[in-house]
């Protein structure tokens, strides 16, 4: 019991929401000037030089500090170096134009490639569970309106919350930053036989990222087992989520 277009549906849209990380780049607020810092400095009331300087150094951290925190660094699972990765350059994370040979996309791509398979696999395996209580078969029981309205508000909810909030926003934008950091001339050689699991923060990461990658992983092995021992048609609309 298969639904090939709606698996190709569904992995059209995986692919689309990790292709639209390859367009995220790290905003560096620009640092002040010379001239500007003059200009504030004409116009401030603070009186004596060492105030001045005082104030120039808390507008320096600041930026310092925005930079740090930007969404590439964060998402990458960076400890303010390398996205917590192998290597990479001050130019990807200034947001430029990244230097792309044939063998970093190449790399880039089976990191966030074997990601997307991955998911469409169990994609695969889940669709045809939650279609089937609109099937037409021998032994289907129709929902009831009560089921039908869960099942509605089940797709709703984890679409918003775990589709937008959590793969959208989180996950593609982390499994796209880390596959930009391999390189084959530099990187150690099970970073790239391994890079799916490398994107995905799963090692090399910082250790709030792997915690959080680890538990993610995790928890949703438990969930899918949990899911599996429930009853018709709770399992299906769960599953439809």
């Amino acid at each position: 019991m298969h639904s090939p277009p709606s698996v190709a549906f569904v992995g059209a849209a995986l692919l689309s929401n990790l292709a639209s990380g390859f367009s995220c780049r790290a905003p560096v607020p620009p640092l002040p000037t010379s001239s500007a810092f003059i200009r504030n400095s004409l116009s401030s009331s603070y009186p004596t030089n060492s105030l001045k300087k005082d104030i120039f150094q808390q507008r320096s951290k600041d930026v310092f500090s925005a930079s740090y925190n930007s969404p590439l660094m964060v998402r990458g699972g960076g400890d303010g170096t390398a996205l917590g990765a192998s290597t990479a350059t001050a130019d990807a994370t200034a947001g430029k134009d990244l230097n792309l040979t044939a063998g970093k996309v190449l790399a880039s791509l089976w990191g966030s490639c074997g990601v997307v398979y991955i998911l469409a696999k169990a994609i695969k395996r889940v669709v045809p569970i939650a279609l089937e209580p609109f099937m037409k078969g021998e032994g289907v029981v129709p929902l009831t309106q009560v089921q039908l309205a869960a099942y509605i508000i089940t797709c709703l909810w984890f679409a918003y919350v775990e589709g937008y909030k959590g793969f959208q926003l989180k996950f593609s934008p982390l499994v796209v930053a880390r596959s930009f950091t391999l390189q084959p001339s530099s990187s150690p050689i099970h970073h790239l036989l391994l890079a799916p699991l490398y994107s995905m923060g799963l090692f090399h990461a910082t250790k709030k990222r792997m915690i959080i990658s680890w538990s993610v992983t995790t928890g949703v092995a438990v969930i899918v087992a949990a899911v599996k021992r429930m009853p018709y048609p709770w399992r299906n609309i769960v599953d439809a989520g």
